[in-house]
């Protein structure tokens, strides 16, 4: 985590010369972060360098974000040849580690993060990019693509493609909203107050309000109990009058998300040498196991039950060895 070359001048140029720089932890990305400390006060440098990442979509959903009243970083300087970018300073507080630490202010604190939700689907989507019948493919076929291979699996991919495709009309119905993709735990800083602070949202999509909800609800890097998802759903569908359609549509896109997932922790392991992510799989295969109990995804627990045995949802780093 040493900073860019360039680190110092672009603070310099942006009114923060002499600044201290100090790693923070980053991401499963090729984005890295800093903080720049001076005189009592500190700022974020998000080392997106190009052309493997390119910071402008998470610029222009920050913006987006902040003129609508949300708690998205504010953006202190740019130099996208560079892929340098000066955020606002959110600080250390995540939701994750509080929830985690006093386990009384979980149900407060998810209700806050549904309630961000509930704002957020009131509004227009941010982006006319929508999350469509292929990119619900392609996420969904990165299991089949990484997690199948490293277990020895030989998968049949027009069945899997197939049973896929029966049930995403139920993940494409209605109106879309702006999907954050990764709006868990981890991504939610405590701001003071019932203020979340929003992170990791330059995937943004338009698609299902119910996409969000898994993210948070099924989250891959922390157990979230059944009785919290419940009551959290409860919440959201008393606030926007969603009835069983979005349930299902839930367990749809928790099942691809979860598919999805597992095939990216496993390439991270595999062609990242990122071997956490490995050991995060079984929470995600227990997540995406009872999704596929859901009568709505019949044809894709089918092929499950027939391609990937119980005893080989797991670790596959574990698995494989």
């Amino acid at each position: 985590m040493i900073p860019p070359a360039a680190a110092a001048a672009f603070l310099a140029a942006n009114g923060w010369r002499d600044a201290t720089i100090e790693p923070v932890a980053g991401d499963a990305s090729f984005r890295r972060y800093f903080r720049a400390i001076k005189d009592g006060r500190s700022a974020i440098l998000m080392d997106a360098p190009p052309p493997e990442e390119d910071p402008r979509p998470f610029i222009d959903i920050a913006r987006w974000l902040g003129e609508r009243g949300f708690a998205a970083p504010a953006i202190h300087g740019i130099d996208l040849d560079l892929g340098l970018v000066l955020l606002e300073d959110f600080g250390d507080v995540r939701m994750r580690e509080t929830v985690d630490g006093d386990a009384s202010r979980e149900l407060a604190l998810y209700g806050s993060a549904i309630d961000v939700l509930v704002r957020l689907h009131r509004e227009d989507p941010a982006t006319a990019v929508p999350y469509d019948r292929a990119t619900l493919h392609r996420e969904a076929n990165l299991l089949t693509e990484w997690y199948c291979p490293a277990l020895g699996i030989v998968p049949d991919q027009a069945a899997y493609e197939a049973a896929w495709d029966a049930v995403f009309d139920h993940a494409l119905a209605g109106p879309a909203v702006t999907v954050l993709r990764d709006y868990h735990s981890e991504n939610l800083m405590l701001l003071g107050g019932d203020t979340l602070g929003l992170l990791d949202f330059q995937d943004a999509l338009a698609g299902h309000p119910a996409y969000d909800l898994v993210s948070l609800l099924q989250d891959a890097r922390r157990d979230v109990d059944e009785r919290v998802e419940a009551a959290m759903m409860t919440r959201y569908k008393a606030a926007t009058g969603a009835g069983d359609a979005f349930d299902i549509a839930y367990h749809v896109l928790g099942a691809q998300r979860n598919a999805k997932i597992i095939g990216i922790f496993t390439r991270l392991w595999q062609r990242d040498g990122k071997t956490r992510y490995a050991a995060l799989c079984p929470r995600v295969w227990r997540y995406l196991n009872r999704d596929l109990e859901h009568p709505a995804l019949a044809p894709v627990k089918a092929w499950f039950d027939a391609t990937i045995p119980f005893e080989l949802r797991g670790d596959p780093m574990v698995l494989a060895a």
